[in-house]
């Protein structure tokens, strides 16, 4: 494999503007996701209201199902192009700048105040920031965790997690595309694009993506989902989405794989439910024949939904009217949409923890504190990133963002 692989015919110029659009959606839903943890029964998040409810479970499911493997899917994508620009060593080069140094960056200045405030809710713990600093850093060596290789008592990547799994899965790629055999990955990726023609047979790439959630189980603190499914899912948008014959097939069967996947779900979530509420029992992990079957039906129905969403989005586009003056605006709107994901990404956590914090002190109903943390989470993360991020040179960089001439 080399760093132009695929034929001319998959490397159009075109900019896959409803990915853009897509990337922006999920980083946004991802505010509406997290404040409802707060509220959330079931999970443990750095901020909890004292009133909780059961329902959040069910909405949840409904968006990481497909949320967080599309932006896996799309960063495969990327992959693909930049590497095709840059070969492998620059690449490597390139991942490491824009998403190793933000990384190390928000390690540093944002990732310990979560973890604080879930300190500072017990009313008995009165450590400063800077007190508890040090016991944040305190960390050690754990390889067997792989690619999360330290661990502390305090210490965690928090929601960076799709950072560190996608920097790793890209350095990894790197050196595989140099050393990989060009003809030998040309036929592979013909193979998986011709198993996917027949009608509906696209469908059976969710195959390898159930079986790891089967028997790897899921994982609660990476977005429901097994790091290796991820893993699946970003080697799909490298190897496929780029094909014309492949972008094809997802249209011809988005509709199927819509029935399909909301199939599957109606049946998944009820048995999700009944499977995780014995004592004892935890449907991410346990063995159980139900548990089992629960979490291939959840690796299928996230495929499914993948190829539904990409397959609607991948619309023809008529060509534009030549006396008619180009439309500037979506154009600027979908430029600023894509240089700001990863920025409004590595925000977006602690501003709604820290805005959570505070209003669930309220003696107010759970839609009112949850309208107030989403409706100031937004305005706070947009608003930072717009001043205080994406106007200078060094805070671009530090936030992985690419000169405006940059191309």
């Amino acid at each position: 494999m080399t760093a132009g692989t695929g034929s001319s015919r998959t490397a159009t110029g075109e900019r896959r503007t409803e990915l853009d659009a897509m990337r922006a959606l999920v980083v946004v839903g991802l505010v509406f996701f997290h404040a409802s943890l707060v509220f959330d029964s079931r999970d443990d998040f750095y901020v909890k209201n004292a009133e909780t409810t059961d329902i959040t479970f069910v909405i949840a499911a409904l968006c990481v199902i497909w949320a967080m493997p599309l932006l896996f899917l799309i960063a495969g994508l990327g992959a693909w192009h930049s590497l095709r620009r840059r070969g492998p060593g620059g690449f490597a080069v390139e991942r490491l700048a824009r998403l190793g140094v933000p990384l190390l960056f928000a390690l540093v200045t944002m990732l310990p105040v979560p973890q604080w405030l879930r300190l500072r809710a017990d009313p008995g713990y009165h450590e400063s920031y800077l007190e508890f600093l040090p016991k944040f850093f305190a960390v050690r060596p754990d390889p067997g965790d792989f690619p999360f290789v330290l661990e502390g008592a305090y210490f965690e990547t928090g929601h960076l997690w799709f950072v560190v799994l996608l920097l790793a899965f890209s350095l990894v790629l790197a050196p595989l595309v140099r050393w990989v055999p060009r003809g030998w990955a040309l036929r592979s990726r013909e193979r998986l694009v011709a198993l996917s023609q027949p009608r509906g047979a696209i469908l059976l790439l969710g195959l390898p993506i159930a079986a790891i959630c089967a028997a790897a189980g899921l994982e609660e603190a990476f977005g429901g989902w097994d790091r290796w499914a991820y893993l699946v899912f970003f080697l799909y948008g490298f190897l496929l989405v780029t094909d014309p014959a492949f972008r094809a097939a997802l249209r011809r069967n988005r509709r199927i794989a819509a029935v399909v996947g909301a199939a599957l779900m109606l049946v998944g979530v009820p048995g999700f439910i009944i499977a995780g509420d014995a004592p004892g029992a935890d449907a991410f992990t346990d063995l159980t024949p139900l548990a089992v079957g629960m979490r291939t039906l959840y690796g299928l129905a996230g495929w499914c939904w993948l190829v539904a969403i990409l397959g609607a989005l991948d619309r023809p586009r008529p060509a534009p009217a030549p006396a008619r003056p180009p439309n500037r605006l979506p154009a600027s709107v979908s430029a600023y949409l894509a240089a700001a994901v990863l920025p409004l990404y590595i925000l977006h956590q602690p501003i709604v923890v820290a805005v959570a914090y505070f209003v669930t002190g309220w003696q107010a109903p759970i839609l009112v504190e949850y309208a107030v943390i989403v409706a100031l989470s937004l305005v706070l993360t947009v608003a930072v990133y717009d001043v205080l991020v994406r106007k200078t040179r060094v805070t671009r960089f530090l936030f992985g963002m690419r000169e405006p001439t940059a191309r």
